[in-house]
């Protein structure tokens, strides 16, 4: 069949038309780089039919996008859409016989259901550049799928500003094609100082917009990040000037009013969605707000959403250019040249800071892992691992293999989570999935779920009864949203709105902790906060939507009361009986009980009273370590002498790291601090030393002195060195100073009444020292004593002669 493109009007990207479709056809693969205003989203597709006799699908990021160019191809095929042309968005398409524009997920559902393409020769993948995680994902299965089913399948990544070379590198070096831009000049100018804190975003945007508009001739395009800036700017602007907003979620006609030149001055207010892809002809002026919306993780939600974020340097220049797709423009950044600076040159790739477990999901499906695809951009393994953990919980992965349960839930176009809530609760629980995730459409500050239901099941009603305002737009999506998934949920019995919310966040069924203050306890693990105020407040369990995301005490945005026994009947496989011994540091003693879990929640406690010896003597193990070991009596001697013969291993430290070795084996039944008091160590300190080992240490460091009596007296260890005390008259007869390990003792020498008369480390010294003025005192003082002159030679049983006389 022929095709005649008819080209009004000459675009940059013709003269490469005819080199793309050779490459192409040659080496199945090739990235165009193109400038915004060079054509080639509608001028590159139609080019191609002629060297493709199967389809071509298309990949546009956005569905407004994906719309559009849709209906550009079937202007330049000189058709309508319906005919060779057409797209496949969420809640519409148009078929088409050739050319068929499909935003990301459609095309992975595709690759998913028929992983050979079945009748599709080319893929292409436009706006690239915006390199959204459904974007990376397609473009991994889609290389997998050519070189695994179908090789003769071409493939094209189309970027306005990305680098190439890695995409090049990516799929095999592919050559990289270039086409130049428009070349209507564009002025940039930027703010001379920052907004002030205290100027209001919308009112300030609104006064620059109208600073700009005396001698407007066209249309002048405003960036600002969502649509609840565009509302309020519009609000704020006193022109009389026509102003018109543009954003994906405006119905079709709203979007082409937009996009049609009216021949006078407007006023075109839009979001992001307005960088790429769609040309309005009359821009003569861009003012642009420096601001971007960003899906990212939120770990408060538990799904991704749109965060407000600094544009980056490539997006910047790309709305600049909106001013000069058909003549010279200009383009005011509302930032300083300073802040221009510290801009990042690309936006961040989705994949590095998105919820990963729908990815996962998919790649489950598929039967691969992301390691084994080709990515642009690795996903971050926590964050892959996380997903994983998330999957098993809710049944869609035994281990890395999907389930049954989990190909239903791929099935479904909704997160994992609340695919698996309406598998499991039915259609009922489509509202309650519709706002999960999404904007709030009650103002109110109260956390409660079930006041959002009843807004969204009868509005009506709502109003007679709550004197709370509703916001009309979120209202109107949830509503579709809710319809939409009902209409693919299976038939249920359903369980009621709080067990369903459970089913979707399982880990954040929250109990109650004690005290007065409204703090719970996650089954995650997780700790939250509910206001004092909330009329929830006192709800000893809730099953938990939304926080605020914060790690700890993160504050409760969206939850609904649940009973016990709706937890027990819907978790019942989950609870698990635990067994519990452990060291209580209040009461001061083991603790034992056996408690019914559902993740980090206790739902009953009850005493373990048979628990096993090793676990109490483990527990016990862990309160000496708390509180010390305090060795004292024979048991710090004895550690005392064995760290003065240089054994490390009765070091405090060293001991109470290995008390479960050489102490836990002899605890026997002891379960308390008192009772570890009165419990004597010295076996178990013994018990570390092999029979060899005491044996050396008895002879390098042992336990008595035996006097020239015979007597055998306890060296004390504990002190500085070791050390005995004696009375004087025993060592008569001694020439040389007792020794212990190669370390003179220290002796004090007492007196017949056991009193301290000298302290020495050298006897054979203190003999011929100071002894004599010792003898002349304790003879005067213990005369039946004997004080012989030379003590060197004395006979130390004169003592007890003595005695007997």
């Amino acid at each position: 069949m022929a095709h005649r493109v008819e080209q009004q009007k000459n675009l940059p990207i013709d003269a490469l038309l005819p080199e793309i479709r050779a490459t192409l056809a040659a080496q199945g693969r090739a990235v165009l780089q193109a400038p915004p205003g060079a054509g080639k989203t509608t001028r590159v597709p139609p080019a191609l039919l002629s060297a493709f006799p199967g389809k071509i699908i298309m990949l546009e990021p956005r569905r407004l996008a994906a719309r559009g160019a849709a209906d550009g191809i079937a202007g330049e095929l000189g058709q309508r859409l319906g005919g060779d042309v057409g797209y496949r968005i969420r809640g519409a398409s148009r078929a088409g016989a050739r050319i068929e524009v499909v935003t990301e997920g459609i095309l992975t559902r595709m690759m998913q259901s028929d992983p050979e393409l079945t009748g599709v020769s080319c893929l292409i993948f436009d706006e690239f550049h915006e390199r959204s995680l459904q974007a990376d994902l397609g473009l991994a299965l889609a290389w997998e799928l050519r070189g695994a089913f179908r090789p003769d399948l071409a493939i094209l990544v189309m970027s306005a500003t990305l680098d190439a070379a890695p995409i090049a590198a990516l799929l095999d070096d592919a050559p990289v094609l270039t086409s130049p831009g428009r070349a209507f000049p564009v002025e940039i100018s930027y703010l001379a100082a920052p907004r002030p804190r205290s100027d209001r975003f919308e009112a300030f945007i609104a006064r620059q917009i109208e600073a700009l508009l005396p001698g407007l001739d066209g249309a002048l395009l405003a960036f600002l990040p969502g649509q609840a800036e565009i509302r309020r700017v519009a609000a704020a602007l006193k022109t009389e000037i026509e102003r018109v907003p543009l954003y994906g979620a405006l119905p079709p006609e709203a979007q082409q009013r937009a996009l049609r030149p009216t021949g006078g001055p407007r006023i075109v207010l839009a979001t992001s969605i307005a960088e790429t892809s769609l040309t309005i002809e009359d821009v003569r002026v861009v003012v642009d707000a420096g601001l971007a919306r960003r899906a990212r993780f939120d770990p408060g939600s538990g799904f991704s959403r749109l965060v407000t974020d600094r544009v980056s340097r490539a997006e910047a220049e790309q709305r600049a250019g909106r001013a000069g797709r058909v003549a010279a423009g200009r383009a005011h950044r509302r930032w300083t040249k300073g802040e221009d600076g510290a801009l990042n040159a690309h936006p961040p790739a989705e994949i590095e800071a998105a919820d990963l477990a729908p990815l996962v999901l998919e790649l489950a499906q598929w039967g691969s892992s992301a390691d084994a695809l080709a990515f642009l951009t690795k996903p971050p393994a926590p964050a892959l691992n996380e997903a994983r953990a998330l999957l098993r919980s809710l049944g869609a992965l035994d281990g890395d293999r999907l389930t049954d349960h989990g190909r239903a839930m791929a099935a479904l176009p909704a997160h994992p989570r609340l695919a698996h809530m309406l598998l499991r609760a039915g259609k009922e629980a489509a509202p309650l999935a519709a706002l999960m995730g999404a904007r709030d459409p009650v103002e109110t500050r109260q956390s409660s779920l079930a006041l959002r239901l009843e807004a969204l099941r009868d509005e009506a009603r709502f109003q007679r009864q709550r004197a709370i305002p509703l916001r009309r737009g979120p209202l109107k999506d949830a509503r579709g949203e809710a319809n939409r998934l009902a209409a693919r949920a299976p038939e249920r019995a359903y369980p009621g709105d709080a067990v369903a919310a459970c089913l979707a966040f399982p880990d954040r069924i929250a109990q109650r902790r004690k005290g007065d203050a409204p703090r719970y306890l996650m089954a995650g693990g997780k700790g939250c906060v509910l206001a004092a105020d909330d009329p929830m407040a006192a709800s000893p369990w809730l099953a938990v939507v939304e926080t605020d995301g914060k790690p700890r005490d993160a504050e409760i945005r969206l939850a609904i009361p649940i009973t016990e026994d709706e937890i027990r009947a819907t978790f019942l496989e989950e609870i698990e009986d635990v067994k519990s011994c452990a060291w209580s540091r209040r009461d001061g003693r083991v603790i034992a009980h056996v408690r019914e879990t559902l993740g980090a929640l206790a739902l009953s406690e009850r005493p373990w009273n048979d628990a096993a010896p090793e676990a109490v003597a483990a527990a016990m193990c862990e309160g000496i370590r708390q509180f010390g070991l305090g060795l004292t009596g024979p048991a710090a001697l004895f550690q005392a002498r064995a760290l003065c013969g240089g054994d490390a291993r009765f070091s405090d430290q060293a001991l109470l790291a290995a008390l479960e070795d050489w102490l836990a084996p002899f605890l026997g039944g002891v379960k308390s601090r008192a009772e570890w008091r009165a419990f004597d160590p010295l076996p178990a300190l013994r018990g570390i030393l092999s029979w060899e080992e005491a044996k050396a240490l008895d002879r390098a460091c042992p336990a008595h002195y035996t006097t020239p009596l015979a007597r055998r007296i306890a060296i004390d260890y504990t002190a500085e060195r070791p050390a005995i005390s004696l009375r004087l008259q025993e060592l008569f007869g001694e020439k040389t100073h007792p020794m212990v390990g190669g370390t003179p003792l220290l002796i004090t020498l007492l007196s017949p009444a056991g009193r301290p008369v000298q302290t020495t480390a050298d006897l054979p010294g203190f003999w011929a020292g100071s002894y004599a003025d010792v003898r002349k005192e304790m003879r005067a003082r213990y005369p039946k004593h004997p004080w012989p002159e030379d003590p060197t030679k004395a006979d130390p049983t004169l003592r007890t002669k003595n005695r007997a006389r």
